[in-house]
């Protein structure tokens, strides 16, 4: 990445609180180390994912374990606060993410691809490609103004790897234990993930990264896709 082309700032939306950590927290600590800005958005308040909690604890505990992960990094962090399981692409909730991307002003965005197994996630990634051509409308208005342009729109990677083929790999050698302390604030769900799937959180995580490594010879890796439509491609990379 040469720095006269390096992004200013980066945005990463996931549907859920833990999102974020799993499938792209080294590649956003190295945006940090670089000081380049780092905005963490969850859009949805995460009730539904717990067998004893009660939703309205459980949304309070997911999103303190949300906020002390994106500390960790010094990123910026945003909590859209809809109902998890009830997610839908509809103008209002457009409108919110078309003015997330406007008061973050990113260059670069990353999000969920389109193919994920969570209806959460697939409504994200539509909604991210249609705020992010929206956001640069001056015509389409929100409390913030137009941000210019049209981002590059990275697709991280799916649940388990599966059904994602990646155009690129960071590697995260140097930040997988600050993105494995990251994953480790999100108590909530590793009590959750092992009770309802009898899967180990971190070891699934830790697993994924050692493969994606594997395939771009490191040590741990996150993969992504670029949105290969016009115009969000670059002749120069802008993943760390």
């Amino acid at each position: 990445m040469t720095t006269e082309r390096t992004p200013k700032s980066v945005l990463a939306v996931g549907a859920h609180p833990d999102d974020l950590e799993i499938m792209c927290a080294g590649t956003l600590a190295k945006y940090t180390k670089l000081g380049i800005k780092v905005s963490m958005a969850v859009a949805t308040d995460g009730s539904a994912g717990h067998l004893l909690l009660p939703p309205k604890e459980l949304a309070e505990a997911r999103h303190r374990e949300s906020e002390r992960a994106a500390k960790m990094i010094g990123a910026d962090f945003h909590w859209l606060g809809f109902q998890d399981q009830r997610l839908v692409d509809d103008l209002e909730t457009r409108l919110r993410f078309v003015e997330l991307i406007r008061k973050t002003k990113p260059d670069v965005i990353l999000t969920h691809d389109p193919q994920d197994y969570h209806p959460d996630h697939r409504a994200v990634s539509r909604l991210m490609f249609d705020a992010s051509f929206a956001s640069g409308l001056p015509n389409v208005r929100t409390e913030t103004p137009f941000h210019p342009g049209i981002q590059p729109l990275y697709y991280f990677d799916s649940a388990m790897s599966a059904n994602f083929q990646p155009t690129e790999y960071v590697d995260i050698t140097e930040s997988f234990q600050v993105k494995r302390e990251m994953l480790s604030c999100h108590v909530t769900q590793i009590e959750w993930i092992k009770d309802h799937d009898n899967v180990d959180l971190i070891n699934m995580m830790e697993t994924i990264s050692r493969s994606r490594g594997f395939q771009c010879g490191v040590m741990f890796g996150e993969a992504f896709r670029i949105e290969p439509v016009w115009p969000r491609y670059r002749a120069y990379r802008v993943l760390p």
